[in-house]
């Protein structure tokens, strides 16, 4: 058997969102919103809950249904139990966990470079070096702040790949390409030496660069006319791209210093305001292609996007005033978006359930 059945992809989703339900039960506890005792003593691990498991898990899995491998279900796999790891309480073992995941990760996205020397899959590939780096930073250093430039690097090199892909037939000029390629360099030498205030500040000035870039070159400018589902993600694109350009602005000008009110609102514009609205953007695409069941879009979908910006915004407010009560009630409203997200997408799997056609009934049984 050369692939994984979609059925026996869903325990390796559910890893994932078993890390998602404790980075953000963590997030409330950093804030004294105690959820429980677990989240409360594993509230410095809300970043490795979140990058490397949760976003290990479902990019990983995305690219191992890409790769029709067997062996690169590893990587989400390994991602998934470095969850179950921290949950546990076993940090060393899941940061050794996230680790070989990510290395799996890696290697399968380099395969696709070799196959295809495209500068997609070379950035996807970057992206995916840059989680192995990340996640050898927080093992060696048992600090998850070590690995902070190199997450990010790793999300955004991985959807900015993605867009490319997407938008790879539409004309660009060589000096459109060149900025890109420009952008990225300067994008990961920030990261490399983001430890000294100017690199800090360069990585900053590449995200505020990249912002430009895809609002600029990107399809959604055109398809965000449309309607239904196009004109949905499309909304999700060009809203993200706001929150990457607001994360970049804040880190050129107040640099990445790690409790500081600035550094937790450029996280927060960058972790939670742009990935969020790409995974809201493309889970109506990439759920089907993964678990093979179809999807019913619905406007319902632009009330968890709006919740997530709003709560987002509120978030970057409680920075802005030095307020922990607006800052909780940021957190909180960023808990509701995600669960209302979940729950719109499971309607949705319902509701599509219910519109197969007959044949398509016939083709899930067999």
């Amino acid at each position: 058997m050369a692939d994984l059945p979609p059925r026996a992809r869903i325990p390796l989703l559910a890893l994932g969102f078993l890390a998602l339900l404790f980075g953000v039960a963590t997030g409330l506890a950093r804030l004294g919103l105690v959820i429980d005792s677990t989240a409360a003593s594993l509230a410095g691990m809300h970043g490795p809950l979140m990058v490397a498991c949760f976003f290990g898990v479902v990019i990983a899995l995305e690219r191992a249904v890409a790769t029709a491998r067997l062996w690169a279900y590893a990587a989400p796999a390994l991602s998934g139990l470095a969850a179950v790891a921290l949950v546990a309480g076993v940090l060393d073992v899941a940061a050794m966990l996230a680790t070989a995941g990510a290395a799996v990760l890696a290697f399968a996205s380099l395969r696709f470079v070799a196959m295809e020397r495209k500068l997609h899959t070379m950035v996807i590939a970057a992206g995916a070096v840059s989680l192995v780096a990340g996640n050898l930073a927080w093992l060696s250093s048992a600090s998850p702040s070590a690995a902070v430039a190199a997450w990010a690097t790793f999300l955004v090199l991985t959807i900015a790949g993605e867009r490319l892909e997407l938008t790879r037939f539409l004309p660009r000029s060589p000096k459109a390409q060149a900025a890109f390629v420009a952008i990225v360099v300067a994008l990961a030498a920030g990261a490399l030496a983001s430890a000294d205030p100017r690199g800090a500040r360069i990585f900053g000035a590449a995200l505020l660069a990249l912002a430009a870039w895809l609002a600029a070159f990107d399809l959604a400018r055109r398809t965000v006319r449309e309607r239904g589902l196009t004109r949905f993600a499309a909304v999700c694109l060009l809203t993200g791209y706001v929150w990457l350009a607001v994360a970049g602005a804040t880190l050129l000008a107040f640099g990445l210093e790690p409790g500081s009110r600035a550094y937790d609102a450029a996280l927060h514009a960058l972790f939670l305001g742009f990935t969020f609205s790409m995974v809201f953007g493309h889970a109506l695409i990439i759920v089907p292609a993964v678990l093979r069941v179809k999807l019913a879009y619905s406007p319902w979908f632009y009330l968890p996007l709006a919740l997530l910006h709003a709560s987002v915004a509120l978030r970057l407010s409680g920075d802005a005033v030095a307020s922990i009560d607006v800052l909780r009630a940021g957190a909180i409203a960023n808990a509701v978006a995600l669960g209302a997200f979940v729950v719109t997408l499971l309607s949705a799997a319902v509701r599509g359930r219910r519109t197969k056609p007959p044949s398509a009934r016939a083709a899930a049984r067999g």
